[in-house]
């Protein structure tokens, strides 16, 4: 059995809503919505019902700031939609629950699910509604979700006993491989996929279905620091530009006293940091965490 709450912050610790009412209105330029609730929903099963009532206060909720619900009015007058992440996205929102209640119970790791309910409130167009999903949710890691109570929440998944040739993808031109793209929601650009192209060419046979996931996860934006922070141990050059610039490189972290190993990530932030040591960008955001130029700078506007 699936059991079903929903959790939302109380009236005047609704910060993340009311942050989303301003986006609305100040990004989107929407301003027929009044009020916004935001909902977070826990689906559990293989739990007992006893189990699930003493989580809800203990591991779904705080009692202090939140209020907690078996059921919510969706026919109020509010234009309501769902988020959940796609199958295969790690939802650490339902792992944490599902972890805590199995210290709790010393049993075994229940199943749990969530999901995230937007009510919007106001004189709101079906258009300006797509709008706002638009803005929410991102295709990359999370889908609209149903509002009705699931019979389970596990996935099941078929296991492929063999693995799918893209037949004519070598052939196919930019039109042909910007659909490509969109059939299969690959993160790459259309380069990116040329690139694909042409090494294909060069092999003499077309990719198969995991080729063009594996390729397309490695270069996405989630695995940069796989790839980006890969220790250079060894380079050949085969373009007398991109050597000399490498050898800049070089000279920049000598000039610096950059001891840390060779990889993408430095070459990538190494122009940054030589102007900071040059005190040429005094404003410039220096942490181990941050992997990128972050420039913190005063903009007088309108006075």
């Amino acid at each position: 059995m699936v059991y079903r709450i929903y959790v939302e912050k109380k009236s005047g610790l609704d910060n993340e809503a009311r942050a989303l009412k301003s986006e609305i209105s100040a990004f989107l330029g929407i301003k027929s919505v009044e009020h916004v609730r935001i909902i977070n929903r826990y689906d559990a099963e293989n739990i007992t019902e006893e189990l699930f009532n003493y989580a809800v206060g203990t591991v779904f909720s705080e009692p202090q700031l939140d209020n907690v619900f078996g059921e919510v009015d969706f026919s109020d007058g509010a234009k309501v939609f769902a988020t959940e992440y796609l199958p295969g996205q790690f939802d650490q929102r339902a792992d944490s629950a599902a972890q805590c209640i199995q210290l709790i119970s010393q049993g075994e790791k229940p199943d749990v699910a969530s999901a995230r309910v937007y009510m919007l409130y106001g004189n709101i167009t079906e258009g300006e509604l797509e709008k706002i999903k638009k803005h929410v949710i991102n295709p990359v890691e999370a889908r609209e979700a149903s509002l009705d109570k699931k019979e389970t929440i596990k996935i099941e998944y078929t296991i492929p006993t063999t693995v799918k040739t893209l037949d004519g993808f070598i052939e196919l031109d930019e039109s042909g491989l910007k659909e490509f793209i969109a059939e299969f929601g690959l993160a790459m650009d259309l380069d990116d996929i040329k690139f694909c192209q042409s090494y294909f060419k060069s092999e003499g046979r077309c990719p198969t279905v995991t080729d063009i996931k594996m390729i397309d996860t490695y270069w996405s934006d989630h695995c940069r620091h796989t790839t980006f922070l890969t220790t250079i141990d060894s380079v050949k050059f085969e373009d007398e530009v991109v050597e000399a610039a490498y050898r800049d490189y070089l000279a920049a972290r000598d000039s610096i006293g950059r001891k840390k190993p060779q990889n993408l990530m430095d070459i990538g932030t190494i122009a940054a940091k030589c102007l900071r040591k040059a005190g040429k960008l005094d404003k410039l955001d220096e942490s181990e965490e941050i992997n990128a130029c972050t420039v913190k700078i005063e903009v007088e506007a309108d006075g």
